[in-house]
């Protein structure tokens, strides 16, 4: 269920099958249990163009230990069995799904417990195809919304996503920042113009300041590569406890806090 429950939410991602499988359960597990409201599983793919280096590296490291499209289906069930109530997003390239093939990889997500996906390298304006397969098994459809994007584009967008939109603070690839984007409040304010679906900030959200920054003119914040490089300097055995005393950082500085 994708429920942001106090503002601002807070959406997770992670590279599953890094450092392997199990520790990729147990640290959604401790993400959730530690404040995480959404959990994005994310699909290791070879050429991730919208990723930095940090993700990348992660990418590299689970498709070496074979990590494959039905290993994460395997991790969102065991996900949604242990954490019913939690906000499950499947989070690939094209790439994958189309070799998996469409109409198969969304009823395998759906029977996997998935809430939606977001495909990165899918745009709105060539999503017809993809919009019916995953109303017609019920998946929340997320489409990423860019600063430099027409309120045209922004507003196709914003009608056809579900769940919530998912806006970027700034062209280029995902990685950590010392300071959020000047765009990134735009865009979102922006968006509010066409939707009443909450809407969550990534690309740059890195740092309790950062979320409690967000959380003034967005509805979650949505943090993944400095997860992703906290576990690539962390032993896998003690991953899903800095995973979670991580997350628990960053809902502390929730407004009001």
């Amino acid at each position: 269920m994708i429920e942001f429950k106090k503002k601002p939410g807070l959406v997770i991602y992670l590279t599953a099958g890094d450092p392997d499988l199990a520790t990729t359960l147990d640290m959604a597990l401790a993400a959730i249990d530690n404040g995480a409201d959404v959990i994005e599983l994310g699909v290791p793919f070879s050429d991730p163009l919208a990723d930095g280096p940090v993700i990348q590296r992660a990418s590299e490291r689970a498709l070496a230990k074979g990590t494959k499209l039905t290993d994460v289906l395997v991790i969102c069930k065991q996900l949604r069995a242990a954490r019913p109530q939690t906000g499950i997003i499947l989070f690939s390239y094209l790439n994958p799904v189309v070799r998996f093939g469409m109409e198969k990889f969304a009823h395998a997500a759906k029977d996997a417990g998935a809430d939606g996906v977001l495909l990165t390298d899918m745009i709105v304006e060539e999503a017809a195809e993809y919009l019916k397969v995953m109303h017609e098994v019920g998946l929340a459809p997320v489409f990423l919304a860019a600063p430099t994007s027409p309120d045209e584009r922004l507003k196709a967008i914003a009608e056809n996503s579900q769940g919530f939109v998912y806006a970027i603070s700034r062209l280029g690839t995902t990685g950590t920042r010392t300071e959020l984007e000047a765009d990134a409040e735009a865009v979102v304010r922006r968006l509010k113009q066409f939707t009443t679906l909450p809407i969550a900030l990534g690309f740059g959200v890195s740092t309790p300041e950062h979320v409690k920054t967000v959380g003034g003119f967005a509805d979650a914040a949505v943090v993944g590569s400095a997860i992703v490089g906290l576990v690539e300097k962390t032993d896998a055995a003690d991953a899903a406890k800095a995973v979670g005393e991580f997350v628990k950082s960053l809902k502390g500085a929730e407004i009001g806090a």
